[in-house]
Parts: structure tokens; sequence; C-alpha cells
């Protein structure tokens, strides 16, 4: 387990190769320390003997423990159990450094016959010992719940982002049959009204409408000028309808082409302006797009219709959903009864 640094990080979270090789050498000079009352009377090659018995000590003491600790970790694996690993492993320490104590004092006493254990004059010292060895455990412990913690977190994030991710698909699948739906009726129009040639026509953009939707794929953001071109080719097709009387004011400068909009919420501000409101020679229907303060803005003089086609109801609240999921900044909407407006953030390409 010492020398292989996988198993190492595997079981304890790191590579402990030199923390376990200062701290044995600092448990074995503290306890050696403690024991013969600060190497007092004792030449160097005693001091040498004294330490060289405590770190034989302190080897058996630390890798037992962390053999025990390494043990609990696959029995408690989970955060939910560190209070029973926990109480385990303190408890096995006291008992380790005792027994190892014991075992370790009669073993030495066979080569040095002046040796004798006295349990009370040892308890003191082996209090300290056994403190450090809890101390030393600490560490590993609280390295281990501080990845444990940052495992959690991270998935606990993965998954929140998977159901978020599983919502914009939905809302994503929910608004291209609803264009696909629209752009049928228009279709349905034309023919009524045009001719062979101009349906065909109207076919035609409409496919490459569709390929820009199937080239977009699951993005939950594209380019402000890649949303440009989906919106301009949709009203293209709209104008072989309404021709004249459908008039669009672009007011996008260059600086703002490379924001971040959401797929298809410019194209469906547009639809929602030309669904909802009357034109006609009579009163032709004039939509400004802008930019304001880091906001896209549609914006429209009102002519409701007097009989308005079926709604399904996805539009506007489509986009609404899309852009709570992505970001805290809210789209804008504002309806004064004469003019209605929609301002949809325009976000940072690090938010895709």
């Amino acid at each position: 387990m010492l020398l292989n640094k996988e198993n190492r990080i595997k079981y304890l979270g790191f590579d402990d190769f030199w923390f376990t090789v200062i701290g044995i050498l600092i448990l074995s000079f503290s306890a050696a320390y403690v024991f013969n009352n600060a190497f007092e009377n004792l030449n160097t090659s005693e001091a040498l003997l004294v330490w060289g018995i405590s770190l034989f000590f302190s080897i058996f003491d630390w890798f037992i423990n962390r053999a025990i600790l390494i043990r609990l970790r696959k029995k408690y694996p989970n955060i939910k159990d560190s209070a029973n690993r926990i109480v385990v492993l303190f408890f096995a320490t006291a008992v380790t450094v005792f027994v190892v104590d014991f075992l370790g004092h009669h073993f030495f006493s066979l080569f040095f016959e002046e040796l004798t254990y006295n349990f009370q004059e040892r308890t003191k010292s082996l209090v300290f010992v056994i403190f450090l060895t809890i101390m030393t455990m600490a560490i590993y412990e609280a390295i281990y719940f501080y990845l444990q913690l940052k495992k959690s977190i991270r998935e606990e994030e993965q998954s929140k982002q998977a159901i978020v991710q599983a919502q914009l698909d939905a809302l994503r699948n929910q608004a291209q049959p609803h264009f696909f739906f629209n752009t049928l009726n228009t279709l349905r129009d034309i023919i009524d009204q045009n001719s062979k040639e101009e349906a065909k026509e109207f076919v035609d953009k409409l496919s490459d409408i569709y390929r820009f939707l199937l080239e977009s794929g699951n993005a939950n953001l594209i380019s402000l000028r890649d949303e440009l071109k989906f919106a301009k080719a949709y009203i293209h097709i709209q104008s072989e309808r309404f021709g004249d009387n459908l008039q669009l004011n672009w007011n996008i400068p260059e600086a703002s082409l490379n924001a971040m909009i959401v797929p298809m919420s410019l194209q469906l501000l547009l639809e929602n302006a030309i669904k909802h409101n009357v034109i006609s020679k009579a009163k032709p229907l004039t939509v400004y797009i802008h930019i304001k303060d880091d906001y896209i803005t549609v914006d429209n003089k009102i002519q409701a219709k007097s009989t308005q086609l079926p709604s399904t109801k996805v539009g506007l609240k489509n986009i609404e959903k899309r852009y709570a999921l992505i970001t805290e900044k809210l789209i804008e909407i504002v309806n004064n009864e004469n003019q209605f407006s929609v301002s949809l953030p325009l976000l940072k390409t690090s938010e895709q």
C-alpha cells in the first residue's frame, strides 16, 4: 500500500508518502522525548538507541492505525457514515497504541533485561502518544471528508445540470413543432392565394430554414449572428405572403453579433408579432429590432386582429423558461396597449 501510489490515492484521497515519512519521524521523536524526560542524562549513543526504539513503536502504531483507517473507509465510505467511522477509528487508535506499547516493550525486554513494564508510569506518556496519533488520523479524516464533500457537491451540480439540460431539450423540442405548425399555416395561405411557383419557392426557403435548425444541433445558446440569419430567412418567407405590408427595421451594430442568444427566440418573437397583429395594405406592420444595454428588443405597434388564430401557448413562455434555466437575467416585456415590446438578454460565450 505504501509503495503503490495509485492505491494510496484511491483509499486515502491523496498521496500520503511524505506525510507518512515525516509524520512517523515527528511521532517517534515526540514519544522518545516524553518517555525519557527530554533525553536527560543520556549520552548520544543512548539517545539514538532510545529514539530507534521509539521509531520502531511509531512505525507499528502508524501503519496499524492507517490499515484500520482504510478498512473503516471500505466499510463506511459515505459522508453520512462519518460519525460511525470516526468513533470506531478513535477507539481503535487508543487500543492500538496500548497494545503496541505492551507487546513492543516485552519484545525489547528479550534483549534488554533491565527493562521492566510499569503500566501506571507509562500511562501519562501513552496518553500523549494517543493524542498525537489521533491528531494524525484526524488530519487523514479531514482531508478525506473535504474530498468527499467536493465529490458530493460536484455530483449534485452534475445532477442539476442534467435536469436543466433535460428541461432545455424538452423546451427546444417544443419550440420546433410550434414553428412547423405556424409555417404550415402560412404555406396553406400561400397555396390558396398565390401561384404554384411561389409555393414551390416557399418550400425551398423552408428547407433552408430546417437545414439551419438541424445544424444548430442541441446548442442551448447560439451567436446573435446565426440567430439573425435564421430570423431573416423566416421573414423572407413571410414576405412572400405579406409583401410590402410587413416591414422590418433592423438596427443591430456589428459589435453585438458575437453575443449569445437562446436559439429560435428572436424568430419566435417575430412570429408572434406577425400572428397577433393585422397586416394589410391599410394597416402595414412595422417591427423594430434594435440593441440597447446588452438586450435585443423586438418592438411593434399593437394592431390586434378581430379574430385570433388558435394559439399553441408556446412562443413567449417557451423563451422565458429557456432563459430562466440558463441565466438569472430576465426577459423584459412591455405592453402599454399601444406598443408591445420584448427585450431578450444578450449573454456571454461563457454561459453556453
